[in-house]
């Protein structure tokens, strides 16, 4: 008996695990998790965001109303009577509300509901592993560290936003209050675009540095490092984790690590070879938050039309982000047999052309939702 419970199958990364595992597995040892809409069944959702993974229509065919189970972590209580929940043997648990915005949901969602989902899961006789995605960036990593894995208590430290405060939270609370799940946390870094597909999936995060290159100034320098993986590279990962026997260890990032890790000028010269522009680095400023502040009023010549106020707020919070210069081991996950993942320089060019004609605003609407 082999049944996986998939959660966040119409977001990114839960949607690129999803395609994989309809491609390794089939449907008929896979459940979702998914929540219908006004217009749309939770089946549809389900298939339109597949699509983006260029799952072929065959397989997407063989989805059916028995993979889904109606609902969302807002509101676990509506779902998790299902009897379907009885005979999962393998869960992997990717939804979250991923915003770098004030969203309400967030804390119902990624602490509330998700702990309700594994306390649940918890008591499933056939339960053999279950994966929870977090983040890397959830232990608060200090500016120019190489991080290894450890538990963190870093729930209460001063964080960025508040979806990875939401993400330190779960974890201690999943480890603290359900000792006997069988639990793998897996912390990707930082997921940007598609390695085969671009930003057709989604343009969450790349748009940052399609708006750092237009303002040629930013609050990193040119020679820090961003640790950087494509969504398909962590569906993989999570695959191997899922399958993975036996482990004393229970937490392992999905990440570029010391090979794969990229500078922002090795990022700048990727994009003036796809775009056919020139390179940036002979003008670019390291500047402070103050700057913008102050010159607010271009941002509309540079962006065309935006929200002020919103793009403020994304320079700061990204800005902060890009000032850590962190990279993430990878060695354990690697030690497993997960090979070296695609650097993001060598598939910027599809992010590029997938991106295309596409406004700032309306590419990072998918991080402020």
């Amino acid at each position: 008996m082999f049944k996986i419970l998939i959660t966040g199958s119409t977001g990114f990364i839960g949607g690129s695990f999803m395609a994989y595992a309809l491609e390794k597995y089939g449907a008929e040892n896979i459940l979702t998790i998914a929540r219908e809409t006004q217009d749309k069944s939770a089946l549809i959702r389900v298939r339109e965001n597949l699509k983006n993974f260029h799952v072929s229509d065959e397989l997407l065919e063989k989805l059916s109303d028995d993979n889904i189970i109606n609902g969302d972590l807002l509101n676990p209580e509506h779902f998790l009577n299902d009897e379907r929940l009885n005979v999962v043997t393998h869960v992997v648990n990717c939804a979250a509300v991923a915003s770098f915005g004030n969203n309400p949901r967030i804390w119902a969602v990624n602490v509330e509901g998700t702990f309700k989902l594994a306390q649940k899961m918890a008591e499933v006789e056939a339960l053999q592993k279950f994966v929870h995605v977090g983040t890397a960036m959830a232990c608060l990593p200090e500016k120019g560290a190489f991080v290894t894995e450890r538990l963190s208590s870093s729930s209460h430290g001063q964080h960025i936003v508040p979806y990875t405060r939401s993400k330190a939270e779960i974890e201690e609370r999943i480890i603290k209050y359900l000792p006997g799940l069988p639990l793998i946390i897996a912390r990707p870094s930082i997921v940007v675009g598609h390695s085969k597909y671009g930003c057709e999936p989604s343009s969450s995060i790349f748009w940052v540095f399609s708006m750092v290159i237009k303002l040629s100034k930013y609050m990193c320098s040119l020679q820090d490092k961003i640790d950087i993986i494509p969504v398909d590279y962590c569906a993989e990962g999570l695959d191997l984790l899922m399958n993975c026997g036996d482990i004393n260890d229970p937490i392992y990032h999905i990440s570029a690590g010391e090979k794969g890790a990229v500078t922002f000028s090795e990022i700048d010269a990727s994009f003036a070879e796809a775009q056919g522009t020139v390179s940036i680095s002979k003008n670019y400023e390291q500047v402070e938050f103050d700057y913008f502040l102050k010159n607010k009023s271009n941002f509309r010549i540079i962006f065309g039309d935006c929200n002020e106020k919103l793009m403020l707020k994304s320079i700061y919070l990204y800005g902060e982000f890009s000032k850590l210069n962190v990279i993430f081991s990878n060695e354990k996950i690697v030690a497993l047999s997960l090979k070296e993942p695609a650097r993001f320089t060598t598939y910027i060019d599809k992010c590029v052309k997938t991106t295309q004609g596409k406004n700032i605003m309306e590419m990072m609407m998918c991080d402020f939702k």
